[in-house]
């Protein structure tokens, strides 16, 4: 494991994970997949189809509801993610948990689990949830002019603060970009050693 990926797991190991425990919503899980490329960490997300009930054409990480089957909500994570873009559950490596997020547009509290993938990797696009695969290196997401866009939303009478960030003609918002923005700073904060 290179020095980046060892204080990244350090940082999450260290920090206080602020969960979510609702009655009523659904329990769901993403990978937050990260990994090298000619020296650079990239980080990687899907965009939903249109065929999928919620979250249509939606960036998005991937993952999902759990299921019976799965024991933990890394598990779900993992057998979600062999679902959608064919990554097999031996090949991910888990640095540590952000912080549950709620989604707000629909009844779901999303754990997400930050993890460590392999590349070159051959992806396999199941084209039923997921239509294709981005990439986006994360120097260019931390990059100062691409800083997010920000809006003041309430959640159950609440003030929230939601993320917007535009990257390649994609934009990614709500739950996902939040997940996004708190990854960013913890990675920032490895950065710096």
């Amino acid at each position: 494991m290179v020095a980046m990926e060892q204080r990244l797991s350090q940082i999450l190991s260290q920090r206080q994970k602020q969960p979510i425990a609702e009655a009523g919503l659904i329990v769901s899980a993403v990978l937050v997949p990260i990994y090298r490329k000619r020296g650079r960490y990239y980080i990687l997300f899907t965009k939903r189809t249109e065929r999928v009930r919620e979250h249509k054409g939606q960036v998005s990480f991937p993952g999902g509801a759990r299921h019976k089957v799965d024991k933990t909500l890394f598990d779900t994570a993992l057998r979600e993610s062999a679902e959608e873009i064919g990554l097999a559950p031996t090949e991910v490596k888990i640095l540590g948990e952000l912080d549950d997020m709620r989604t707000e547009t629909s009844n779901y509290i999303i754990t997400p689990f930050v993890a460590l993938i392999p590349y070159p990797y051959q992806f396999k696009v199941d084209g039923w949830e997921v239509e294709e695969i981005i990439e986006a290196p994360i120097s260019a997401l931390l990059d100062k002019d691409l800083r997010p866009q920000t809006r003041v939303i309430d959640v159950d009478g609440q003030s929230v603060t939601s993320y917007f960030y535009h990257y390649q003609g994609s934009v990614i918002w709500g739950a996902t970009a939040n997940i996004l923005h708190q990854f960013l700073g913890i990675f920032a904060q490895a950065m710096r050693g």
